[in-house]
C-alpha cells in the first residue's frame, strides 16, 4: 500500500515553505493556492503530477518530538505553510512550471510570500500509510514472538 496512490517509488517531492506577508490572511493564501493547485492538476495531471497537500503551521510543537527545549507555541503560526507537491520526475515538474497557465497563479502566489520562494526537491526514501486495527494487532504480536 503507497500513501500517494499512484507515486512511483522513485518520485520527487517538492517542498514549498511560504510565510505570508503581514498585509495577507490564511484565506488569501488558501484562494490563490487553490486557484494555483487547480491549475496543476488540469493541465499536468497527465504530464507528471501525481498529487500533493497544504499544511498550515498549527501553532503547536512537539515537545514529545522535538530535541531542542520545551517550546510553548511556533511564532510562525497561521502565516507559515507548506506547499508539498508529488512528481514522477523532476525533469516534469520543471516542465510544469514554464507553462503559461502556471506562471502568472505562481506569480500570485509569491506576492504574499515575505520569504520569496525556494522550492526544493527531494527524493522518496520511505512512504507509507498506517495499519489498520487488525494488522497493527498482528504487527504487535509478531514483534512479541521475536523478543
Amino acid at each position: 500500500m503507497s500513501l500517494i496512490n499512484g507515486f512511483p517509488h522513485d518520485g520527487v517531492v517538492t517542498v514549498n515553505r511560504v510565510i505570508l506577508k503581514p498585509e495577507y490572511s490564511v484565506e488569501d493564501l488558501e484562494e490563490r493556492v487553490a486557484m494555483l493547485c487547480e491549475n496543476v492538476k488540469t493541465y499536468h495531471s497527465d504530464t507528471g503530477f501525481v498529487g500533493g497537500f497544504v499544511a498550515l503551521n498549527s501553532g503547536n510543537i512537539s515537545n514529545e518530538g522535538s530535541a531542542a527545549g520545551q517550546a510553548v507555541e511556533s511564532d510562525l503560526k497561521d502565516r507559515e505553510a507548506l506547499i508539498i507537491t508529488f512528481w514522477r520526475s523532476f525533469e516534469e515538474h520543471e516542465e510544469s512550471h514554464k507553462s503559461d497557465t502556471f506562471q502568472p497563479l505562481f506569480q500570485d502566489v509569491l506576492a504574499l510570500c515575505e520569504n520569496g520562494n525556494e522550492e526544493i526537491a527531494y527524493e522518496m526514501l520511505w512512504s507509507g500509510a498506517a495499519y489498520s486495527a487488525e494488522e497493527a494487532e498482528q504487527a504487535r504480536a509478531a514483534k512479541e514472538r521475536a523478543a
